[in-house]
Protein backbone atom coordinates (compact mmCIF):
# COMPACT_ATOMS: atom_id res chain seq x y z
CA UNK A 1 0.00 0.00 0.00
CA UNK A 2 3.02 2.46 0.76
CA UNK A 3 3.97 2.10 -3.04
CA UNK A 4 0.32 2.48 -4.10
CA UNK A 5 0.17 5.87 -1.83
CA UNK A 6 3.94 6.74 -3.19
CA UNK A 7 2.75 6.66 -6.68
CA UNK A 8 0.00 9.24 -6.30
CA UNK A 9 1.81 11.12 -4.42
CA UNK A 10 4.00 11.45 -7.50
CA UNK A 11 0.98 11.93 -9.98
CA UNK A 12 -0.01 14.78 -7.74
CA UNK A 13 3.30 16.38 -8.44
CA UNK A 14 2.82 16.34 -12.21
CA UNK A 15 -0.90 18.27 -11.22
CA UNK A 16 0.49 20.93 -8.97
CA UNK A 17 3.95 21.38 -11.67
CA UNK A 18 1.22 21.62 -14.37
CA UNK A 19 -1.11 23.67 -12.24
CA UNK A 20 1.28 26.15 -11.53
CA UNK A 21 1.14 27.24 -15.17
CA UNK A 22 -2.34 27.99 -15.23
CA UNK A 23 -2.18 30.00 -12.18
CA UNK A 24 -0.56 32.76 -13.91
CA UNK A 25 1.37 33.45 -11.44
CA UNK A 26 -1.00 32.82 -8.56
CA UNK A 27 -3.02 35.45 -9.80
CA UNK A 28 -6.07 32.87 -10.91
CA UNK A 29 -8.41 31.82 -7.77
CA UNK A 30 -9.21 28.60 -8.68
CA UNK A 31 -6.45 27.34 -10.56
CA UNK A 32 -3.95 28.41 -7.36
CA UNK A 33 -7.17 26.96 -5.39
CA UNK A 34 -6.48 23.68 -7.33
CA UNK A 35 -3.02 23.73 -7.57
CA UNK A 36 -2.91 24.30 -3.64
CA UNK A 37 -4.99 21.45 -3.16
CA UNK A 38 -2.54 18.93 -4.94
CA UNK A 39 0.51 20.41 -3.80
CA UNK A 40 -0.49 19.90 -0.28
CA UNK A 41 -2.09 16.39 -1.05
CA UNK A 42 0.80 15.34 -2.50
CA UNK A 43 3.00 16.84 0.40
CA UNK A 44 1.22 14.33 2.62
CA UNK A 45 0.91 10.90 0.68
CA UNK A 46 4.99 11.15 0.22
CA UNK A 47 4.91 11.76 4.15
CA UNK A 48 3.02 8.43 4.47
CA UNK A 49 4.73 6.39 2.40
CA UNK A 50 7.66 7.93 4.10
CA UNK A 51 6.48 6.14 6.83
CA UNK A 52 7.59 2.51 5.74
CA UNK A 53 10.17 4.06 2.81
CA UNK A 54 13.06 4.58 3.10
CA UNK A 55 13.22 8.29 3.19
CA UNK A 56 15.52 8.78 0.20
CA UNK A 57 13.59 6.00 -1.76
CA UNK A 58 10.82 7.65 -1.33
CA UNK A 59 11.57 11.10 -2.12
CA UNK A 60 13.51 10.55 -4.99
CA UNK A 61 11.18 8.00 -6.86
CA UNK A 62 8.19 11.13 -5.71
CA UNK A 63 10.66 13.69 -7.70
CA UNK A 64 11.22 11.02 -10.39
CA UNK A 65 7.95 10.84 -11.24
CA UNK A 66 7.09 14.25 -11.01
CA UNK A 67 9.51 15.19 -13.61
CA UNK A 68 8.54 12.58 -16.05
CA UNK A 69 5.16 12.86 -15.84
CA UNK A 70 5.33 16.76 -15.83
CA UNK A 71 7.89 16.48 -18.82
CA UNK A 72 5.50 14.11 -20.64
CA UNK A 73 2.56 16.44 -19.66
CA UNK A 74 4.45 19.64 -21.22
CA UNK A 75 5.02 17.84 -24.35
CA UNK A 76 1.27 16.78 -24.72
CA UNK A 77 -0.23 20.02 -23.17
CA UNK A 78 2.13 22.82 -24.23
CA UNK A 79 3.80 21.34 -26.83
CA UNK A 80 7.29 21.18 -25.76
CA UNK A 81 9.85 19.78 -27.41
CA UNK A 82 10.32 15.57 -27.42
CA UNK A 83 13.30 15.74 -29.08
CA UNK A 84 15.93 11.94 -28.71
CA UNK A 85 17.88 13.55 -25.66
CA UNK A 86 14.43 14.57 -23.71
CA UNK A 87 13.46 11.32 -24.44
CA UNK A 88 16.60 9.46 -23.29
CA UNK A 89 16.71 11.01 -20.33
CA UNK A 90 13.10 10.50 -19.69
CA UNK A 91 13.91 6.76 -19.79
CA UNK A 92 17.05 7.17 -17.58
CA UNK A 93 15.07 8.58 -14.56
CA UNK A 94 12.39 5.83 -15.36
CA UNK A 95 14.90 2.92 -15.14
CA UNK A 96 16.27 5.01 -11.74
CA UNK A 97 12.89 4.77 -10.53
CA UNK A 98 12.46 1.05 -11.25
CA UNK A 99 16.15 0.37 -9.65
CA UNK A 100 15.13 1.89 -6.56
CA UNK A 101 12.20 0.41 -6.62
CA UNK A 102 13.71 -2.77 -6.94
CA UNK A 103 16.19 -2.53 -4.69
CA UNK A 104 14.19 -1.88 -1.99
CA UNK A 105 13.09 -4.68 0.29
CA UNK A 106 9.79 -2.98 1.73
Amino acid sequence: MNWITLVIAGMLEVVWAIGLKYTNGFSRLWPTVGTVLAIITSIWLLAIAMKSLPVGTAYAIWVGIGAVGTAIAGVILFGESANIGRVLSLVLIIAGIIGLKLSTAT
